[in-house]
């Protein structure tokens, strides 16, 4: 399989990932930053979350990774928290800002 079929399947499986407490996926909120995949199928995946303080700082990241290793063609997944760049809602989709009425 080569990586772009794999970085598609992630893609589509990051969209099944939800934050709490907005009915957006993250992957359509912005969040993700970049998907790195290695010939052997080593997955580094750049993320942030809305804020610091966010309340599923622990539980987003964890599920990214399960569900990004599930994935076939993955070998294996890590997951960056960044916080560069500063995340704001101009990141967000359009189909993203539409749920949330802010378009």
């Amino acid at each position: 399989m080569d990586n772009t079929a794999v970085i598609e399947n992630i893609t589509e499986v990051l969209k099944t990932v939800f934050d709490p407490e907005i009915p957006v996926n993250i992957y359509e909120m912005g969040l993700i930053y970049d998907i790195k995949i290695e010939p052997t199928g080593e997955t580094d995946i750049k993320m942030t979350l809305t804020s610091p303080n966010c309340p599923a700082a622990q539980s987003l990241p964890a599920e990214v990774e399960e569900k990004v290793k599930a994935v076939e063609g993955v070998t294996d997944a890590t997951i960056e928290i960044v916080w560069e760049p500063t995340w704001n809602m101009e990141m967000m989709s359009e189909e993203a800002k539409l749920t949330l009425g802010l378009d």
